[in-house]
């Protein structure tokens, strides 16, 4: 009987809205609304486009879909969202299941798989289940009817073969698909990957890569459409709103005439009046009326986006797709001048992201030529990409544009999530998925005005932080956008005030609504997870802890702008776990955000014992201890954070470098470029022995015998450093051939982080004279670099045969080749000090004798 009682009790504490949508009958929700009563819960069905009932009464959403006007709202408040399925687990359970794996933001976009692993190495099957529930699926150790995915090698493995013997609808892939997917922060086709015969293992490296049509911009590819849609029979998306035309927008009497009846035919009201509002369509981020419905939370969009409304009669926010809200007048800070090629985008997609371009403030140009900056490629395999890297253009993936453009800011190109190519698969078919930034929206186009000044000046908001965090809900965010990710929420005000449409099916007004315990989700942070594009919604509640937030952030912000390249390549990640959030609201249970990195869900949980702070930023090279071990890898980085230290990967980031010994890896080149404190590993071994934060100064990194070796001093090297303040190699072309001992990439962060420009030789006669000129405006007194173009090479024949074309290349603008060994470049950076080519150069008649 007790546990028919505790049954009876399961929802007992739950006051959930069920949301109808096209997806979402209303059948459906009256039938889990009699679930929900019959389980001691109560609900409210909420039929669009009705007022939306007062949202601080609910504990749980229930929606199929994230495109009902409070969502943002919902989640400023840590109300969960979650799809029907999820009623059905914690049935299942007996308890209240995880609202994470059953959300339906297209941000966990692995949130219906269900996956197991078969016969696959351990540190893959690790990191695949951990990517898999970091982006809202789940994890079944064995083989039932609810997987939907088998990641395994083979069709030989046990569960592969109880899958296809028993014919369970599980498709088998390859573990490369997650890789790909996780890497990229968006779902992809899984077909190029699916066993026994995937296309990514038998298909040749230049047979073409289908393309497929992308409906996530159909309507949405252009920020100006240019004909009134025919609106479908019953329009009803404007029922009940009044709506703004702004006057920016430009259109004539007579659309605008037209425009105004569709809208008062469905139900809506077309006022001047931005008060009285509810939508405002104008075609800038900028004006009174702009301003005003903005810090309001009233929806903005512009006309492509009320054009899709009448087009699709369901209602979307206008931040959903980019080209749905407002441009702005001037171009992305640091993209003036940029002119980007498009290759391999079809379509619909080729026509958005061309959009894209020029609300960027770039240039699309319809053909490649040396004088393009960038290339935006949906895959790696064509001649434009060939031709682009042997020019020295940055060639990158549509993410990168878009996610600059939904941060506002130039984004580094460096970054891996924008120069992954899964192999066969063509990135147009995940075009449009990026969202705008709310957060970064306001604090960029429409701050409080007593906050205006100071969005502008990030020293005033670090002087201010305190004064500014005890103004609590009246305040809004300030905070500049971070190169990697940005906290983006949504304005935490309930938008019901109104009668609920749908009828209560269980009264109790007059009890307390409590929201219950719920089961919290934490991930440990890698230093390695890749961030995605999008992130969560502005809370006004939460201005004080963002405030804190971000404080180390604009402290990098001003410590970038000093460096070359700017703060392209600075700032922090999201995920860097000195990063602390404050929840300035009080509750009771606080559920993790559907946010878009792998480990965020702890900003949410609420810690009665937060982490020690950072005190280190350790990059580590040559750890032999963790080598083919990633389970003590893990455990000893997180025993080290509980230390204060937090393990990073990129130089740019670290404070401290420990090795061994002194390498020439490209993380202690790399590192060294930055003049961060080098230590020896025994620094890390000692500290986990003890478990205490021991002082670094005791073990800092001595070898003799390799700065005899490599002829250098690493005390001057660090001294050189700081002097050279990452311009080492400014003014510097440097080519290397394609098979170079090391690999192209990790050659050319050498030379990117110390100044240089460095391109890939293919042996076609060409040059970017243009960049070469830009070089000469260096301050550097001597000439280095200006009259002689270099190549890394070794002796081999095939590099040799490259090495006529070189000569001429550079002797055909009047420069001096000269074909060095890679210890050139080596010895340069690892002493910090510049040195002649003589000694290193390369020529065939002494080719036989380095052979030897």
């Amino acid at each position: 009987m007790g546990s028919r009682e505790e049954e009876l009790q399961l929802f007992d504490q739950c006051k959930i809205c069920i949301i109808c949508s096209k997806d979402l009958s209303l059948d459906t929700a009256h039938q889990l609304a009699t679930t929900l009563e019959e389980q001691g819960g109560e609900s409210v069905i909420y039929e669009p486009p009705a007022a939306f009932p007062p949202l601080h009464e609910f504990s749980h959403l229930v929606s199929t879909t994230i495109d009902f006007p409070t969502f943002d709202a919902a989640n400023d408040a840590l109300i969960p969202v979650v799809k029907p399925q999820w009623l059905h687990a914690c049935l299942n359970k007996r308890k209240l299941a995880n609202p994470r794996q059953y959300s339906p933001d297209p941000r966990l976009f692995l949130n219906d798989v269900v996956v197991t692993c078969g016969d696959i190495p351990e540190g893959d099957k690790d990191a695949i289940i951990g990517g898999v529930l970091a982006k809202g699926g789940l994890y079944s150790p064995r083989i039932t009817q609810m997987v939907t995915h088998l990641v395994d090698l083979t069709t030989d493995s046990d569960k592969a073969r109880v899958a296809l013997g028993k014919k369970l609808n599980v498709k088998i892939v390859l573990p490369h698909r997650f890789d790909d997917c996780l890497k990229l922060g968006r779902r992809i086709d899984e077909r190029p990957y699916i066993l026994p015969n995937p296309e990514i293992l038998r298909a040749g490296p230049d047979a073409p890569i289908r393309s497929t049509e992308n409906r996530d911009i159909v309507g949405a590819s252009t920020a100006e459409p240019t004909t009134l849609p025919t609106p479908r029979p019953k329009l009803d998306v404007f029922e009940g709103k009044h709506v703004m035309l702004s006057t920016d927008l430009g259109i004539g009497s007579h659309l605008l005439d037209s425009i105004t009846e569709i809208i008062e035919e469905g139900g809506g009201t077309v006022t001047s009046d931005v008060s009285k509002a509810e939508v405002l369509i104008c075609r800038y981020r900028e004006g009174y009326a702009y301003r005003l419905a903005s810090r309001l939370n009233k929806e903005v969009g512009n006309l492509s986006w009320l054009y899709h409304l009448v087009t699709y009669n369901t209602w979307t926010s206008p931040l959903r797709r980019l080209l749905h809200y407002p441009v702005p007048r001037t171009a992305i800070p640091g993209f003036e001048g940029f002119k980007i090629s498009l290759s391999n985008y079809v379509g619909e997609a080729r026509a958005y992201l061309e959009n894209l371009v020029a609300a960027s403030g770039a240039e699309c140009t319809k053909t490649l030529k040396q004088d393009n900056t960038h290339l935006v490629t949906a895959h790696g395999n064509s001649e434009k990409c060939s031709a682009a890297k042997e020019w020295g253009l940055h060639v990158v993936n549509h993410l990168w544009l878009e996610e600059s453009y939904a941060k506002w800011k130039l984004l580094p190109v460096s970054d891996p999530r924008y120069t992954h190519f899964p192999r066969r698969t063509n990135l147009g078919e995940v075009v449009g998925q990026t969202r705008l930034d709310r957060s970064v929206l306001e604090s960029l186009f429409f701050p409080s005005d007593h906050k205006a000044e100071a969005a502008t000046s990030p020293r005033r908001v670090m002087q201010n932080r305190d004064q500014n965090a005890t103004t609590g809900k009246a305040t809004t965010s300030i905070q500049p956008p971070q190169a990697k990710e940005l906290e983006d929420d949504g304005d935490a005000s309930d938008t019901g005030n109104a009668t609920p449409a749908g009828k209560s099916r269980k009264l109790s007004d007059s009890r307390k609504l409590q929201t219950p315990a719920r089961t919290r989700l934490t991930s440990e942070g890698k230093e390695n997870d890749t961030p995605s594009s999008t992130s969560s919604r502005k809370s006004k509640e939460a201005a004080a802890a963002r405030l804190h937030d971000i404080a180390p952030d604009i402290a990098l912000y001003e410590k970038e702008k000093k460096r070359v390249g700017g703060v392209i390549y600075g700032g922090r990640r999201k995920t860097d776990e000195d990063r602390v959030t404050l929840n300035a609201k009080k509750r009771r249970s606080v559920e993790p955000e559907a946010r878009s990195d792998e480990d965020e869900a702890t900003e949410a949980k609420r810690q009665k014992k937060s982490k020690p702070p950072v005190t280190m930023h350790l990059l580590i090279t040559g750890y032999q201890k963790w080598v083919g071990n990633m389970k003590k890898e893990d455990a000893d980085k997180r025993q080290l954070r509980e230390l204060g230290v937090q393990v990073v990967q990129d130089a740019r980031k670290c404070s401290h470098l420990a090795a061994p010994s002194i390498l020439r890896t490209p993380k202690f080149v790399n590192a060294l470029a930055y003049s961060p404190i080098i230590i020896s590993t025994d620094f890390i071994t000692a500290c986990l022995k003890k478990n205490e934060l021991l002082d670094p100064a005791s073990f800092l990194l001595e070898d003799k015998a390799a700065e005899k070796r490599f002829g250098f001093s690493l005390a001057v090297a660090l001294s050189n450093a700081k002097n050279n303040k990452n311009k080492l190699l400014q003014g510097y072309q440097i080519y290397c051939v394609e098979a170079i001992r090391g690999g192209f990439e990790a050659f050319k962060s050498i030379v990117d982080t110390n100044g240089g420009n460095f391109s890939l030789f293919r042996g076609r006669v060409s040059y970017q004279t243009q960049r070469e000129e830009s070089d000469d405006d260096s301050d550097d007194d001597d000439n280095w670099g200006r009259k002689e173009v270099y190549l890394l090479s070794s002796v081999v024949p095939e590099h040799q045969r490259l090495w006529p074309r070189f000569r001429q290349m550079v002797q055909g603008i009047g420069k001096t080749p000269r074909i060095v060994r890679v210890d050139w470049l080596l010895d340069i950076v690892m002493s910090q000090e510049l040195r002649a080519a003589d000694e290193y150069e390369l020529s065939e008649d002494m080719a036989d004798k380095m052979e030897e």
